[in-house]
């Protein structure tokens, strides 16, 4: 099994109730849309406990400049790596990089977000969708960042913001629908927010939504008690492989 991980920075729960095509794949999927994530609930601590599985305490990136770890814990990449299993990045939102260590991943792409978030959640889907299906890689982490710049400068669930998360999950349809059919896909957020920011412990920051669309999950069921920790050890579940003894989090299976 393969896996393909969608992460939407930015994107709640809530903003998914009116997007068709949002809910056509939860329907197609077991979700949880009160999965949590992790304080302070900001982008780069998040990610990083996403992939490393520990709270940003254990693992020393609390803003989103990146703290190298005192004690390193392997992340999803290293792990993967060390068995033999190949992992591709596409992102637009550079500090991303530091999420897995040098020569761990067989494939990157990068492409500022800054200069148009719209055009670089294209360019990432297009790529993606490229290299998947040449390649066939283990794993793939593919980031869209334009809801959380739609936030910031229009307000979370304000009409540009809706937008903004609509139109990743016309990406997101086309990739899914890309995929060989041995993939798994996992799309969720990082952070929610409220306002024009995030970083609070309260529900609109700290909620995400988990969709998980692959053979071993029932279609319309829901998963209950999820944090952002468990979907490293999910990944490597699917792909068949073992988490980090020091990895915190749950498989989902």
């Amino acid at each position: 099994m393969k896996v393909a991980l969608i992460l939407v920075d930015g994107m709640r729960p809530d903003a998914l109730t009116n997007v068709a095509k949002a809910q056509k794949m939860i329907g197609q999927s077991a979700s949880a849309m009160d999965a949590t994530t992790v304080m302070p609930s900001v982008t780069l601590p998040c990610h990083v406990s996403l992939f490393h599985s520990v709270d940003p305490e254990r693992h020393g990136t609390t803003t989103n400049i990146y703290a190298p770890q005192v004690r390193p814990i392997n992340g999803l990449c290293e792990v993967l790596f060390k068995n033999e299993k190949t992992s591709a990045f596409f992102y637009d939102w550079e500090q991303l990089r530091d999420l897995s260590r040098p020569d761990s991943l067989e494939f990157s792409y990068f492409i500022k977000g800054r200069r148009s978030w719209s055009d670089s959640a294209k360019k990432i889907t297009e790529t993606s969708i490229e290299y998947i299906n040449s390649n066939e890689p283990d794993f793939a982490f593919i980031y869209l960042g334009y809801p959380d710049n739609a936030g910031h400068v229009h307000n979370w669930m304000s009409k540009e913001y809706n937008e903004a998360v609509e139109e990743c999950w016309d990406h997101i349809d086309r990739i899914v629908n890309s995929l060989p059919e041995d993939y798994t896909v996992i799309v969720t957020a990082d952070h929610g927010g409220h306002d024009r920011r995030h970083g609070d412990d309260v529900p609109e920051d700290m909620l995400i939504p988990v969709i998980v669309k692959g053979h071993d999950f029932a279609p319309g069921s829901k998963l209950e008690n999820v944090n952002i920790k468990d979907l490293a050890p999910t990944v490597v579940k699917l792909i068949g492989v073992k988490p980090d003894d020091e990895w915190e989090g749950k498989s989902l299976i």
